[in-house]
């Protein structure tokens, strides 16, 4: 018989006409491996517990059809328990709503464009604190506004008044003395915010529309009030993007994306003396010499031993190198071989995780509630000695391990490096990287081991 090819997922994520060198998807909708909502559905006891280790082997299988594919995903990052029932997740995601809706009107109370369906390019403060009267700011909050009201009475009174509104928005953050300093970090992330939003997915349809991207830039900026540690870095509307087009309402959208920064937050973390991802990129090193010392020596040669040049696929998971529904794929197929039965409890009481026995891995769950990867760390021991190494390493090491050979004879400088794996955009498969890479995992944790 014929295999069935599958469907194209294209559809789902429709690309502006006018894009035309857009990477197409490799993801293919398989019936029989693809999870689909009927098998999805079927997972559920009648009171609303998932079994999960059924559905993990159905992502490994094909992946997720993309019309779940945010409901499945709160699960994979942690945002609701498998063992939880329908109930008791209904009230856990009313209560985040009312808290993601008080965080946001903390920020509308400061600064109204929050909220309003609009946001903003340019600067409003200055890194001392005091306002900036920018025509930009002026423009970009009123422009609908304006078209709302029929731009006035014929004198254009209603728009001075609009624009006297915001300059009056921009006076009042300094009226009642010196700014706090928290309140003046987070208002200098705005303006990047919004230059970050207008520049993300701007080859897909859905975001020909206004209100979609303020949403991402209403998430973006909340998260960059609650999370005074890291705020905001280039990179994060990247994480985010897809969550809102997944989930309809915007609170789930930005719980989904808070769950992913837990994982992620430390590569966006920076001191004074080394940048977030840093760790990382030196465990990418440690793993590429162990598996493949003459590339790491060769890379090393030509200055590229901190491996920098990989630093993008680590900040923004490869969003970069695949097409926009391949990379969504990957994040999924990733999750789900680290998926944790854990993380609900640890993130939502992290008060408690310190008190949990060292082995009570494995005991409490059954071990086919954890994804592969996951398995893997807790057979080699590295759960109990120190924090596994997460499965994007060694994604990026297997990807530096296919391209050896060309990196090895052809790359004469950094910029050959980079131009080798820039040239890899649109043709990875996700599925081939994901099994390259738990084998590149499991040849490191046994080689590793070695005296």
């Amino acid at each position: 018989m014929w295999r069935n090819p599958g469907q194209p997922a294209d559809s789902y994520y429709q690309v502006r006409p006018e894009c035309t060198d857009v990477p197409k998807t490799r993801f293919k909708i398989k019936a029989g491996k693809t999870l689909s909502p009927r098998k999805w559905q079927a997972a559920f006891t009648p009171e609303g517990y998932l079994d999960i280790s059924k559905t993990l082997s159905r992502i490994y299988r094909g992946g997720i059809h993309p019309s779940i594919r945010g409901e499945v995903w709160e699960f994979l990052l942690g945002c609701f328990d498998s063992k939880s029932t329908f109930d008791e997740r209904d009230e856990i995601r009313q209560h985040r709503r009312l808290q993601y809706a008080r965080w946001k009107e903390e920020c509308r109370q400061i600064f109204p464009v929050v909220g309003s369906g609009r946001f903003i390019t340019a600067p409003v403060i200055t890194e001392d604190g005091q306002p900036i009267q920018e025509p930009l700011v002026i423009l970009e909050t009123n422009q609908d506004r304006s078209a709302e009201t029929g731009n006035s009475d014929g004198n254009g009174t209603i728009q001075s008044r609009l624009n006297g509104s915001c300059s009056e928005m921009v006076r009042k953050l300094t009226s009642h003395g010196p700014l706090d300093q928290k309140v003046i970090q987070w208002l200098l992330t705005l303006h990047q915010i919004g230059l970050d939003v207008h520049r993300t997915d701007r080859t897909l349809v859905f975001y020909e529309k206004q209100e979609n991207l303020s949403k991402l830039w209403d998430i973006l900026a909340v998260y960059a009030w609650i999370d005074t540690d890291v705020g905001y870095c280039q990179g994060m509307s990247d994480l985010c993007s897809p969550m809102i087009m997944l989930l309809e309402d915007e609170a789930d959208a930005f719980w989904c994306f808070e769950r992913l920064m837990r994982r992620l937050r430390g590569n966006f973390r920076c001191t004074e003396s080394s940048v977030g991802v840093e760790t990382q990129l030196s465990n990418l090193a440690e793993i590429t010499q162990v598996i493949d010392p003459k590339l790491h020596q060769h890379l090393d040669a030509l200055g590229g031993g901190d491996y920098l040049f990989a630093f993008r696929m680590l900040m923004v998971l490869f969003r970069r190198e695949f097409s926009f529904c391949d990379s969504l794929y990957l994040w999924e197929m990733m999750w789900a071989l680290e998926y944790d039965p854990d993380l609900f409890s640890i993130y939502e009481e992290p008060e408690l995780n310190g008190e949990k026995a060292e082995g009570s891995k494995g005991r409490t769950k059954s071990i086919r509630h954890y994804g592969k990867f996951e398995r893997e760390n807790m057979k080699n021991g590295a759960v109990n000695s120190e924090s596994p190494l997460p499965i994007s390493i060694f994604l990026v090491a297997s990807v530096l391990k296919d391209k050896s050979s060309m990196l090895l004879h052809e790359a004469r400088g950094l910029d050959d490096v980079v131009k080798i794996l820039n040239d890899m955009t649109g043709n990875l498969d996700a599925k081939k990287a994901c099994s390259s890479a738990m084998k590149l995992h499991k040849k490191y944790l046994k080689k590793a081991k070695k005296p």
